[in-house]
């Protein structure tokens, strides 16, 4: 049923949960696995003029290859491993698409009322605009 699954990783400790699941699933299906970072430019938006966008992006990016490696190391076997630049929520959907994922499992907080309402969700975007079914795995805080 699963040839491909696709884990989005902030690599945040939670993650272990969800990869302990992804990881699991694949075990089951004989599927690949690959785990993806979303380096957020828009949440450097907002930094001062002064700041290099090359100088933080590269930081950046180091911090998804941290996690990225931290993932792959989680789990046994072959792990992809890819790093995406954008807005979360979008480019783990489309990215879904473009790669022939069969299911996306990710974590999620939570969260409810208040604190959902003024963050917001990747995983909530992901399940409303994916076109690929979501796993969702809670984590804790």
């Amino acid at each position: 049923m699963y040839d491909r699954i696709l884990v989005p990783t902030d690599g945040s400790p939670g993650m272990a949960r969800v990869l302990e699941h992804a990881a699991e699933l694949a075990r089951v299906h004989g599927a690949a696995l690959e785990v993806v970072y979303v380096v957020n430019s828009g949440a450097v938006a907002n930094l001062p003029m002064e700041s290099s966008w090359e100088g933080v992006a590269e930081m950046l990016r180091e911090e998804g290859h941290g996690a990225l490696d931290a993932a792959a190391d989680a789990v046994e076997g072959t792990v992809e491993r890819t790093i995406l630049e954008g807005n979360p929520a979008h480019e783990i959907v489309e990215y879904a698409k473009r790669s022939g994922a069969d299911v996306v499992c990710m974590g999620t907080h939570g969260r409810g009322g208040l604190n959902r309402l003024l963050l917001g969700s990747v995983a909530e975007r992901v399940v409303r605009a994916s076109e690929v079914p979501v796993l969702t795995v809670r984590v804790t805080d």
